[in-house]
C-alpha cells in the first residue's frame, strides 16, 4: 500500500514539477545548461509517524544548503496529502557520474555528518529512502 501510494505521489510530483516549471519564465532550474547528460533524481523519504516536521527542519535549516555546496540543484520539495509522513523531492545533476560523485562528497562532508549525527541523536531515525534517476524527454518543459 505504501509503495503504491509512493508511486502515485511521485507521479503527481512529476506532473506538478513539469507544470510549474513550464509556467515559470526563467528560474534557475529551467535556465540551467540544456545537456543530454543532465539527470534528475526523484527521492522519497518515508519517516516514522510524527518525524516529518523534524525531517523538514533538517532540510530547511541544513540539507538544502549542503546540497548546493556539492553541485546538487534542488528542483522542488513536496509532501503528499495522502501520506503525511513522506517527503518527496527532485534534484538535478550534470550527469549520472556527477550525481554519484556529488552524493559521495555530500555523505563525507563534515557539516553533513555533524547535522546527521545531531538529528539522529534527537530521534530522527528509521527513514526509508527511495531514489530513482531520470532523464528528461525531448518534450519536457525542463531538461
Amino acid at each position: 500500500m505504501v509503495s503504491r501510494m509512493s508511486r502515485i505521489a511521485a507521479a503527481v510530483a512529476l506532473l506538478l514539477t513539469g507544470y510549474v516549471l513550464g509556467r515559470v519564465s526563467m528560474t534557475e532550474a529551467v535556465a540551467a545548461p540544456q545537456t543530454s547528460t543532465r539527470v534528475f533524481e526523484l527521492r522519497t523519504y518515508t519517516t516514522p509517524e510524527g518525524k516529518l516536521d523534524q525531517l523538514n527542519a533538517r532540510f530547511r535549516d541544513h540539507t538544502r544548503r549542503i546540497f548546493d555546496k556539492h553541485n546538487m540543484t534542488s528542483i522542488g520539495y513536496w509532501t503528499p496529502v495522502e501520506t503525511p509522513n513522506t517527503l518527496i523531492y527532485i534534484l538535478a545533476h550534470p550527469s549520472l557520474d556527477e550525481a554519484k560523485k556529488n552524493w559521495g562528497e555530500f555523505r563525507t562532508d563534515p557539516e553533513w555528518q555533524k547535522v546527521s549525527t545531531e538529528t539522529a541523536a534527537q530521534g530522527l531515525t528509521g527513514i526509508k529512502v527511495e531514489s530513482r534517476f531520470m532523464k528528461a524527454t525531448d518534450y519536457s518543459a525542463i531538461k
